[in-house]
């Protein structure tokens, strides 16, 4: 049995807020400006339950990283549902921006964040990080396959290669926006990546009927 599966419901209570306080510190001041101690009093826990759940910060912040890959992808899933469309793509696409615009461009992907922080030096952080990150691609890699499969995209799309590409156009227009504190960039990345995937459109007129954002 893992160590989850020990923990009583109110010891999974108590580890959850634990990891959620943690995750929102971090988000605001990075790992190397997040102490335990402060972990500890967000979540209004004593330092005994601290090291009863956790080993050490390492293993903390490999939690959190499981906890911000599921708010990732509630964002990806909730608003829009399956991404298997040029109008749930597009619409994806708004989401990702108007989260940005609530955000005041601060803060930046909060897996992306932590990729900048934790990759170099926590081999265990960048295990997780690699699964969220593959998890979040896949999302997008099956609605493109249903698409492909469905005969909305040409034989030559290649849907695993536009994931990634539109994965990748995320990270860097999110990473751009947050820097220069204006949504342009992520916009920019993101129309552009759009189009191209559209570029792949067997019936054009589909596009627009489809909800290009003007």
């Amino acid at each position: 049995m893992t160590g989850a599966a020990r923990l009583t419901r109110k010891g999974r209570a108590t580890k959850e807020r634990i990891v959620s306080a943690a995750a929102d510190l971090i988000y605001e001041h990075g790992v190397a400006g997040t102490s335990i101690e402060d972990v500890r009093a967000a979540a209004g826990v004593s330092g005994s339950q601290m090291t009863h759940y956790f080993q050490d910060k390492r293993s903390l912040v490999a939690d959190v990283v499981d906890h911000q890959a599921k708010v990732v992808m509630e964002l990806q899933r909730s608003p829009v549902g399956a991404l298997d469309s040029f109008a749930a793509l597009r619409a994806w696409a708004a989401v990702h921006v108007q989260h940005q615009l609530d955000n005041h461009c601060e803060g930046g992907c909060r897996l992306g964040s932590l990729a900048g922080e934790v990759v170099e030096t926590d081999l265990l952080a960048r295990a997780r990080l690699a699964l969220g990150f593959e998890q979040w691609e896949q999302l997008l890699r099956e609605g493109l396959q249903a698409m492909y499969d469905r005969g909305d995209l040409r034989s030559a799309a290649d849907p695993e290669k536009l994931a990634m590409a539109l994965l990748a156009a995320l990270q860097g227009g999110t990473l751009l926006t947050q820097t220069k504190r204006e949504v342009a960039p992520l916009v920019a990345a993101l129309d552009s990546m759009l189009t191209y995937v559209e570029s792949f459109a067997t019936d054009p007129a589909a596009v627009g009927r489809g909800g290009r954002d003007g």
